[in-house]
Protein backbone atom coordinates (compact mmCIF):
# COMPACT_ATOMS: atom_id res chain seq x y z
CA UNK A 1 0.00 0.00 0.00
CA UNK A 2 1.32 3.48 -0.89
CA UNK A 3 1.48 6.29 1.19
CA UNK A 4 2.41 9.85 1.41
CA UNK A 5 5.02 10.55 2.10
CA UNK A 6 6.60 7.13 0.72
CA UNK A 7 8.80 5.74 3.53
CA UNK A 8 10.80 3.47 1.53
CA UNK A 9 12.82 5.00 -1.61
CA UNK A 10 15.20 3.34 -4.24
CA UNK A 11 17.75 6.28 -5.56
CA UNK A 12 19.27 5.27 -8.87
CA UNK A 13 21.61 8.27 -8.97
CA UNK A 14 23.83 9.82 -6.65
CA UNK A 15 22.39 13.43 -6.82
CA UNK A 16 18.80 12.57 -5.17
CA UNK A 17 20.45 10.78 -2.30
CA UNK A 18 22.54 13.67 -1.91
CA UNK A 19 19.79 15.76 -1.94
CA UNK A 20 17.59 13.43 0.83
CA UNK A 21 20.28 13.52 3.21
CA UNK A 22 20.81 16.75 3.00
CA UNK A 23 16.87 17.09 3.80
CA UNK A 24 17.54 14.84 6.83
CA UNK A 25 15.28 12.40 5.35
CA UNK A 26 17.80 9.99 4.34
CA UNK A 27 15.86 7.57 6.86
CA UNK A 28 13.46 7.09 3.52
CA UNK A 29 15.86 5.65 1.78
CA UNK A 30 16.41 2.05 1.03
CA UNK A 31 18.69 1.26 -1.29
CA UNK A 32 21.13 3.25 -3.82
CA UNK A 33 23.48 3.63 -6.94
CA UNK A 34 26.50 2.04 -6.77
CA UNK A 35 27.92 5.37 -7.17
CA UNK A 36 26.38 6.81 -4.41
CA UNK A 37 29.35 8.30 -2.65
CA UNK A 38 27.76 11.89 -1.10
CA UNK A 39 27.85 12.05 1.63
CA UNK A 40 30.60 9.60 2.68
CA UNK A 41 28.60 7.40 4.72
CA UNK A 42 25.94 6.73 1.90
CA UNK A 43 28.49 3.74 0.81
CA UNK A 44 27.75 1.80 4.36
CA UNK A 45 24.49 2.61 5.44
CA UNK A 46 22.76 2.31 2.55
CA UNK A 47 22.37 -0.99 0.15
CA UNK A 48 23.45 -1.05 -3.57
CA UNK A 49 21.22 -1.63 -6.01
CA UNK A 50 22.22 -0.55 -9.84
CA UNK A 51 24.99 0.50 -11.26
CA UNK A 52 23.95 3.83 -13.57
CA UNK A 53 22.45 2.27 -16.75
CA UNK A 54 22.34 -1.28 -15.19
CA UNK A 55 20.04 -2.44 -12.27
CA UNK A 56 19.48 -5.51 -9.81
CA UNK A 57 15.42 -5.45 -10.78
CA UNK A 58 15.25 -8.56 -8.20
CA UNK A 59 17.28 -6.59 -5.65
CA UNK A 60 15.29 -3.63 -5.74
CA UNK A 61 11.66 -5.58 -5.85
CA UNK A 62 13.14 -7.23 -2.60
CA UNK A 63 13.40 -3.93 -1.00
CA UNK A 64 9.65 -3.03 -1.72
CA UNK A 65 9.93 0.42 -2.36
CA UNK A 66 6.96 3.07 -3.05
CA UNK A 67 8.77 4.83 -4.96
CA UNK A 68 12.04 4.47 -6.92
CA UNK A 69 14.33 7.88 -8.65
CA UNK A 70 15.78 7.93 -11.47
CA UNK A 71 17.25 10.01 -13.93
CA UNK A 72 17.32 11.13 -17.92
CA UNK A 73 16.55 8.87 -20.74
CA UNK A 74 19.82 6.76 -19.92
CA UNK A 75 18.07 4.57 -17.70
CA UNK A 76 14.40 4.18 -19.53
CA UNK A 77 15.51 0.31 -19.52
CA UNK A 78 15.65 -0.19 -15.73
CA UNK A 79 12.43 2.44 -15.63
CA UNK A 80 10.41 0.04 -17.93
CA UNK A 81 11.60 -2.76 -16.21
CA UNK A 82 9.78 -1.38 -12.35
CA UNK A 83 7.21 -0.13 -14.61
CA UNK A 84 6.19 -3.24 -15.19
CA UNK A 85 6.79 -4.55 -11.87
CA UNK A 86 4.25 -2.39 -10.47
CA UNK A 87 6.29 -0.12 -9.03
CA UNK A 88 6.08 4.10 -8.82
CA UNK A 89 9.04 5.73 -10.58
CA UNK A 90 10.02 9.53 -10.90
CA UNK A 91 12.22 10.38 -13.79
CA UNK A 92 14.17 13.96 -13.19
CA UNK A 93 15.81 15.19 -16.80
CA UNK A 94 17.49 18.37 -15.08
CA UNK A 95 20.74 19.44 -17.66
CA UNK A 96 21.27 23.01 -16.37
CA UNK A 97 21.08 24.74 -12.87
CA UNK A 98 17.80 25.55 -13.04
CA UNK A 99 16.65 22.13 -13.55
CA UNK A 100 18.87 21.30 -10.62
CA UNK A 101 17.28 23.81 -8.17
CA UNK A 102 13.91 22.50 -9.23
CA UNK A 103 14.89 18.61 -8.82
CA UNK A 104 15.85 19.60 -5.51
CA UNK A 105 12.55 21.51 -4.58
CA UNK A 106 10.24 18.58 -6.59
CA UNK A 107 12.05 15.78 -4.49
CA UNK A 108 11.58 17.90 -1.26
CA UNK A 109 7.63 18.30 -2.30
CA UNK A 110 7.76 14.79 -3.02
CA UNK A 111 8.96 13.56 0.68
CA UNK A 112 7.06 16.33 3.02
CA UNK A 113 9.90 18.83 2.87
CA UNK A 114 8.62 21.74 1.05
CA UNK A 115 10.18 24.31 2.95
CA UNK A 116 13.59 22.39 3.90
CA UNK A 117 13.61 21.75 -0.10
CA UNK A 118 13.22 25.62 -0.91
CA UNK A 119 15.64 26.86 1.93
CA UNK A 120 18.22 24.92 0.46
CA UNK A 121 17.61 25.61 -3.21
CA UNK A 122 17.55 29.52 -2.35
CA UNK A 123 21.12 28.76 -0.22
CA UNK A 124 22.32 27.19 -3.44
CA UNK A 125 20.98 29.95 -5.27
CA UNK A 126 22.63 32.86 -3.08
CA UNK A 127 26.34 30.96 -2.83
CA UNK A 128 25.67 30.90 -7.09
CA UNK A 129 25.11 34.97 -6.98
CA UNK A 130 27.63 35.41 -4.22
CA UNK A 131 30.39 33.27 -6.52
CA UNK A 132 29.35 34.97 -9.67
CA UNK A 133 30.09 38.68 -8.48
CA UNK A 134 33.72 37.82 -7.11
CA UNK A 135 35.89 40.72 -8.35
CA UNK A 136 38.41 38.62 -10.81
CA UNK A 137 41.21 40.18 -12.99
CA UNK A 138 40.30 40.42 -16.85
CA UNK A 139 40.52 38.89 -19.27
CA UNK A 140 37.86 35.87 -18.90
CA UNK A 141 40.20 32.50 -18.97
CA UNK A 142 38.80 30.55 -22.21
CA UNK A 143 37.27 27.46 -21.04
CA UNK A 144 37.19 23.57 -22.63
CA UNK A 145 35.42 20.88 -20.55
CA UNK A 146 36.01 17.59 -21.41
CA UNK A 147 33.72 14.79 -20.32
CA UNK A 148 35.21 12.35 -22.26
CA UNK A 149 38.86 11.43 -23.99
CA UNK A 150 37.64 9.03 -27.04
CA UNK A 151 35.46 10.50 -28.88
CA UNK A 152 35.92 13.59 -27.57
CA UNK A 153 32.99 14.62 -25.52
CA UNK A 154 32.33 18.87 -24.17
CA UNK A 155 30.70 19.34 -20.70
CA UNK A 156 26.98 19.38 -20.41
CA UNK A 157 24.57 22.53 -19.73
CA UNK A 158 25.30 22.91 -15.94
CA UNK A 159 28.71 22.75 -16.65
CA UNK A 160 29.14 25.09 -19.07
CA UNK A 161 27.17 27.45 -16.45
CA UNK A 162 29.16 26.91 -13.43
CA UNK A 163 32.43 27.88 -15.87
CA UNK A 164 30.69 31.38 -16.93
CA UNK A 165 29.34 32.06 -12.68
CA UNK A 166 33.37 31.23 -11.76
CA UNK A 167 34.42 34.03 -14.21
CA UNK A 168 35.74 31.87 -17.42
CA UNK A 169 34.34 31.94 -20.96
CA UNK A 170 33.17 28.37 -22.53
CA UNK A 171 34.71 27.86 -25.22
CA UNK A 172 32.38 25.76 -27.00
CA UNK A 173 29.08 27.26 -25.62
CA UNK A 174 26.80 26.62 -28.16
CA UNK A 175 27.03 22.92 -27.31
CA UNK A 176 25.63 23.48 -23.52
CA UNK A 177 21.94 23.19 -25.00
CA UNK A 178 22.77 19.42 -26.86
CA UNK A 179 21.21 17.50 -23.83
CA UNK A 180 22.76 13.90 -25.54
CA UNK A 181 26.46 13.20 -25.11
CA UNK A 182 26.54 11.73 -28.78
CA UNK A 183 25.47 15.33 -29.51
CA UNK A 184 28.41 16.97 -27.80
CA UNK A 185 31.15 15.02 -29.70
CA UNK A 186 33.75 17.06 -31.18
CA UNK A 187 36.84 17.14 -33.37
CA UNK A 188 40.28 17.67 -32.21
CA UNK A 189 40.31 20.16 -34.50
CA UNK A 190 37.61 22.08 -33.20
CA UNK A 191 39.34 22.54 -29.64
CA UNK A 192 42.41 23.67 -31.04
CA UNK A 193 41.05 26.11 -33.37
CA UNK A 194 38.96 27.40 -29.76
CA UNK A 195 42.52 27.75 -28.27
CA UNK A 196 41.46 27.70 -24.70
CA UNK A 197 43.51 28.88 -21.43
CA UNK A 198 42.41 26.19 -19.48
CA UNK A 199 41.32 22.14 -19.91
CA UNK A 200 39.42 20.71 -17.21
CA UNK A 201 38.93 17.26 -17.57
CA UNK A 202 36.32 14.66 -15.78
CA UNK A 203 36.65 11.46 -17.68
CA UNK A 204 33.27 10.50 -16.05
CA UNK A 205 35.01 8.34 -13.42
CA UNK A 206 37.93 7.72 -15.18
CA UNK A 207 41.17 9.30 -14.43
CA UNK A 208 42.44 11.83 -16.60
CA UNK A 209 45.63 11.34 -17.98
CA UNK A 210 47.08 15.25 -18.51
CA UNK A 211 49.95 14.16 -20.28
CA UNK A 212 47.34 11.82 -23.25
CA UNK A 213 45.69 15.19 -23.69
CA UNK A 214 49.18 17.30 -23.84
CA UNK A 215 50.05 14.29 -27.06
CA UNK A 216 47.28 14.74 -29.07
CA UNK A 217 48.52 16.36 -32.48
CA UNK A 218 48.39 19.84 -32.67
CA UNK A 219 47.62 20.75 -29.28
CA UNK A 220 51.01 21.65 -28.55
CA UNK A 221 50.25 25.06 -29.56
CA UNK A 222 46.74 25.61 -27.38
CA UNK A 223 47.68 28.29 -24.33
CA UNK A 224 46.31 25.45 -22.28
CA UNK A 225 48.57 22.87 -23.39
CA UNK A 226 51.30 25.27 -23.74
CA UNK A 227 51.32 26.35 -20.21
CA UNK A 228 49.99 23.38 -18.66
CA UNK A 229 46.60 24.45 -17.30
CA UNK A 230 45.11 21.14 -17.81
CA UNK A 231 43.33 20.04 -14.15
CA UNK A 232 41.61 17.20 -13.66
CA UNK A 233 37.79 17.74 -11.81
CA UNK A 234 36.64 14.41 -9.94
CA UNK A 235 33.65 13.39 -11.97
CA UNK A 236 31.47 12.67 -8.31
CA UNK A 237 31.95 16.51 -8.01
CA UNK A 238 31.19 17.88 -11.32
CA UNK A 239 29.01 15.26 -13.31
CA UNK A 240 26.16 14.11 -11.06
CA UNK A 241 23.22 17.84 -11.39
CA UNK A 242 22.83 18.15 -7.90
CA UNK A 243 24.31 20.02 -4.85
CA UNK A 244 27.68 18.81 -5.36
CA UNK A 245 28.28 20.38 -8.53
CA UNK A 246 26.84 23.32 -7.19
CA UNK A 247 29.09 23.71 -4.35
CA UNK A 248 33.14 21.58 -4.71
CA UNK A 249 32.23 21.57 -8.05
CA UNK A 250 31.96 24.79 -8.66
CA UNK A 251 34.57 25.58 -5.88
CA UNK A 252 37.05 23.02 -8.21
CA UNK A 253 36.29 25.41 -10.93
CA UNK A 254 37.18 28.39 -9.59
CA UNK A 255 40.28 27.02 -7.48
CA UNK A 256 41.23 25.57 -11.40
CA UNK A 257 40.68 29.25 -13.18
CA UNK A 258 42.07 31.33 -10.64
CA UNK A 259 44.42 29.69 -8.51
CA UNK A 260 45.81 32.99 -6.76
CA UNK A 261 42.42 33.41 -5.66
CA UNK A 262 39.97 31.40 -2.58
CA UNK A 263 36.59 31.02 -3.49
Amino acid sequence: MRQFPPSRIVCLTDETVETLYLLGEQDRIVGVSGYAVRPPQVRREKPRVAAFISADIPKILALEPDLVLAFSDLQAGIVADLVRAGVAIHVFNQRDIAGILTMIRTLGAIVGAADRADQLARGLEERLARVAATPRSAPKPKVYFEEWDDPLISGIGWVSELIEIAGGEDALPNLRLQQAAKDRIISPDTVRDAAPDVILASWCGKKVVPGRIRQRPGWSEIPAVRNNRIVEIKSTIILQPGPAALTDGLDAIVKALWPEQAV
